[in-house]
């Protein structure tokens, strides 16, 4: 089943001794390098985790790591991801990583047998968790019958759309509502300002919660959710200026040049390769 431990992270008792048949994702990208660390691997087990945190070890079989209450730093090939209610993060199968706890953090590890599951993600790749997601996996961590290895789980896990950026959820009452608000209707004009009046409160303690709970502004979280959107419209074939008015950009070329600055492409560029790939 899913685990959950205040300050820890548990695996899951590996292994069914009985092969399941488990339809195979098709990978993306190319899996990295590995390096390992040094001496022989360290395979994670329960008394290796402190209350602090997780030294650097590795696992062979492919985990999710989600955050219902709390915040942990994951730290894998040079970088550092922040997990919180709303971020989650995919960690293949033989990638060396090591952890950070926060005080009050209580942590969810789905597992997965890497022989099993092909997952579309070859390095440590952090996810927005959906409500859908969300329900399932605290509806796994209370189950008594939960176990590792669920192709449903699997399914319904890795199918947040791979280019998708990072966006924290704001968990104060008018910060989340704007968000909700946004993610609805991610056309939707309004200014903080215009935000903040409508939910009796001041610009400035709407945009403070923004910058102090996402750790980004205002505007900077807007412009991601509504790139994120973006990206399933294209997908879907809709034509770059309809998309850019979908998704509340002013202007075509405004559009053209935020999507550049974080995908480092055009928008067209990435429908038409979205196009070519197969299924």
């Amino acid at each position: 089943m899913s685990t959950m431990t205040p300050h820890t992270t548990m695996d899951p008792a590996r292994r069914s001794t009985t092969p399941r048949p488990v339809p195979r994702t098709r990978a993306t990208t190319r899996r990295p390098e590995r390096v390992p660390p040094p001496g022989p691997p360290v395979l994670a087990d329960d008394d290796y985790i402190t209350v602090a945190g997780h030294p650097p070890h590795v696992h062979d079989f492919h985990q999710f790591l989600y955050v219902p209450l709390g915040r942990i730093t994951v730290s894998a090939l040079g970088q550092d991801h922040e997990l919180t209610a709303a971020v989650a993060l995919w960690l293949p199968a033989g990638v060396v990583h090591s952890a950070r706890f926060g005080p009050d953090a209580i942590v969810v590890s789905e597992s997965f047998d890497a022989e099993l599951f092909d997952l579309p993600y070859a390095e440590p790749t952090p996810v927005n968790v959906t409500d859908a997601q969300r329900a399932l996996l605290l509806g796994r961590m209370r189950s008594s019958t939960a176990g590792p290895d669920c192709p449903k789980a699997f399914a319904a896990l890795s199918a947040a759309h791979p280019d998708s950026l990072p966006l924290p959820q704001p968990v104060s009452a008018a910060a989340l509502a704007v968000a909700r608000g946004l993610a609805r209707d991610p056309s939707d004009g309004r200014t903080a300002t215009e935000w903040a009046a409508e939910l009796y409160t001041s610009s400035t303690s709407l945009r403070r919660a923004f910058r102090a709970e996402t750790g980004m502004a205002f505007s900077e979280w807007r412009t991601r959710l509504r790139l994120n959107h973006a990206l399933y419209l294209l997908g879907q074939g809709q034509l770059v200026g309809l998309v850019a008015a979908q998704v509340g950009f002013v202007s075509t070329n405004g559009f053209i040049l935020a999507f550049r600055r974080y995908f480092g492409r055009t928008p067209g560029s990435y429908a038409q390769q979205r196009a070519q790939e197969p299924g």
